[in-house]
C-alpha cells in the first residue's frame, strides 16, 4: 500500500527555519550584548585605573608645588639675610669712609689745586676748588679716576674761569665742581681680587 502524506510539509520547513533563524539572531544579540558589556567593563576598569594614576601625580604634583614654595620662601628669606647682614657690614665699614677720603684727597690733589669744600651724600662726595689752570683739573680728575684705591668714576659738573679775590694785580684761576664716588671697603677687595686675577691669567703666547 502506497502512503502519501498530505501535510504541508514545506510550510512546516519554512517555519522550523524562521524559528532556528531567530534563535540565532538571539544567540547573536546576546553574545553582541555580553561582548559589550564586556568590553566596556574592561575600559571602565582601565579608565578607574588611569583616574586612580592621575590622581597619584596631581597629589604628588600638589605636594610638590608646596615644597616649591616653601624653598622660594627660604630662597627669599635667606637673601633677605644676606642683605641685611651686607647692610651691616657696610655700615660698619663706612665709619671710616671720611679718613679714607681725606688721606686720598690730600695724595690725589696735585699742586696747584685747592679744595674749597666738600660733601659727601652716601657713596657720592661734591668737591669744589679753585686750580691754577684746566690742566691743572684734568690732572685731577686723572687722579682720582686711575690713581686712587679708594675714590672712583669722578665727573667735572662745572668749571669756569674766575678773579682771586685776594689778588691785588687781578690774577684769573679756575674753579670748578665735580663729583667723585668713594668705593666701600667691600668693594675695594672684590677690585684687589679681581686684579689679582687678571695678573695671575697667562699672557698671549709669542
Amino acid at each position: 500500500m502506497i502512503r502519501i502524506n498530505l501535510l504541508p510539509h514545506r510550510e512546516a520547513k519554512r517555519k522550523q527555519k524562521q524559528a532556528a533563524f531567530a534563535v540565532l539572531l538571539a544567540l547573536g544579540g546576546l553574545l553582541g550584548a555580553a561582548l559589550v558589556l564586556m568590553v566596556g567593563g574592561y575600559n571602565a576598569s582601565r579608565i578607574a585605573t588611569q583616574n586612580e594614576r592621575n590622581q597619584v601625580l596631581k597629589n604628588a604634583n600638589a605636594e610638590l608645588d608646596v615644597k616649591i614654595k616653601k624653598i622660594a620662601n627660604l630662597k627669599a628669606e635667606i637673601e633677605a639675610l644676606k642683605a641685611r647682614q651686607q647692610a651691616v657690614e657696610d655700615l660698619q665699614g663706612d665709619r671710616n669712609q671720611p679718613v679714607y677720603l681725606l688721606d686720598e684727597l690730600v695724595r690725589q690733589t696735585p699742586e696747584g689745586v685747592y679744595l674749597k669744600s666738600f660733601k659727601q651724600d652716601g657713596q657720592k662726595v661734591l668737591l669744589s676748588g679753585v686750580a691754577q689752570s684746566q690742566e691743572r683739573v684734568a690732572e685731577l680728575l686723572r687722579n682720582l679716576s686711575g690713581n686712587s684705591p679708594w675714590l672712583e668714576r669722578p665727573d667735572l659738573a662745572e668749571v669756569r674761569a674766575a678773579t682771586l679775590a685776594q689778588s691785588k694785580t687781578g690774577r684769573k684761576v679756575v674753579e670748578f665742581t665735580l663729583n667723585v664716588f668713594i668705593k666701600r671697603a667691600r668693594e675695594k677687595e672684590e677690585n684687589a681680587k679681581e686684579g689679582a686675577k687678571d695678573g695671575a691669567r697667562p699672557g698671549p703666547k709669542k
